[in-house]
């Protein structure tokens, strides 16, 4: 079965993208290509632990297995050798990734304390965002008895846009709430995502 959001993507954002941007052909509007997510352990004391934690939870959230992020350099400063798991990475593609954006998007980013929109400025020049995420217990999916240590991540969103004027416009249709002017969402995007 097709995600909610990606039949919102292809029945109503290309269209209204294709007219906004000024897209001759179909093929130009910027689609979603992936949604990366990192996480670091690297300062943990027990990072064994710490490891097996983080694998799980972000296997929760993300709804696929994480794969360790492994030291390059040994740093005797932080006792770290090479070799030794730093961090963690799952890349999330099709449906999956459909899925984690409407549940970041509707349910875990508006439980965030004293929320006002998501910086609209962390663009790197080349149409991908990146959101950093400070706690993971915002999504529904960790339950709070069982956390044992605060988990923060970065949120990365690889589209195929030509530029950050672009993949804004991108984010904002599919639900991405910027903070200020920048914002401001398409009120057919802001009313179907509201309906969803």
């Amino acid at each position: 079965m097709q995600p909610e959001l990606l039949t919102l993507y292809k029945e109503k954002l290309i269209p209204q993208l294709r007219e906004h941007l000024g897209l001759k052909n179909v093929h130009e509007v910027p689609r979603l290509e992936k949604i990366v997510v990192n996480c670091s352990i690297g300062s943990q004391a027990d990072r064994k632990q710490a490891l097996e934690d983080a694998t799980r939870d972000v296997g929760l959230i993300t709804g696929q297995k994480a794969i360790a992020m492994l030291s390059k350099k040994a740093i005797s400063n932080f006792k770290l050798r090479i070799g030794e798991p730093v961090g963690l990475k799952v890349t999330l593609r099709g449906p999956r990734m459909y899925d984690f954006l409407l549940r970041l998007v509707k349910t875990a980013l508006p439980r965030v304390r004293d929320f006002r929109g998501v910086s609209s400025r962390a663009f790197d020049g080349r149409g991908n965002y990146t959101l950093g995420i400070a706690d993971h217990s915002i999504f529904p999916e960790i339950e709070l008895d069982k956390i044992k240590r605060a988990l923060g991540f970065d949120v990365t969103f690889v589209t195929n846009a030509a530029s950050d004027d672009h993949a804004r416009e991108l984010l904002r249709g599919l639900g991405m709430p910027f903070r200020g002017k920048a914002g401001a969402q398409t009120k057919d995007g802001a009313e179907e995502l509201a309906a969803a």
